[in-house]
């Protein structure tokens, strides 16, 4: 699995964080996502889909290999 995101997107609104926080973080100048993890292990799986599923602004996608 391969995290990507679209900053252009990104609202801010931290979810991600709060679903995958190994995975995400927000970036402390306007709040926009931090992807901590890009190839983020099996472990992380549900915690990551949950984040895309929960981002308001869909900015999170997820390309399974």
């Amino acid at each position: 699995m391969r995290v990507v995101t679209d900053l252009d997107k990104c609202c801010g609104n931290g979810q991600c964080v709060m679903d995958a926080p190994d995975v995400f973080d927000q970036n402390d100048d306007d709040g926009t996502v931090i992807v901590l993890q890009e190839f983020p292990g099996a472990e992380q799986a549900d915690a990551v889909r949950n984040a895309v599923r929960n981002c308001p602004t869909e900015a999170i996608t997820v390309l399974d290999s």
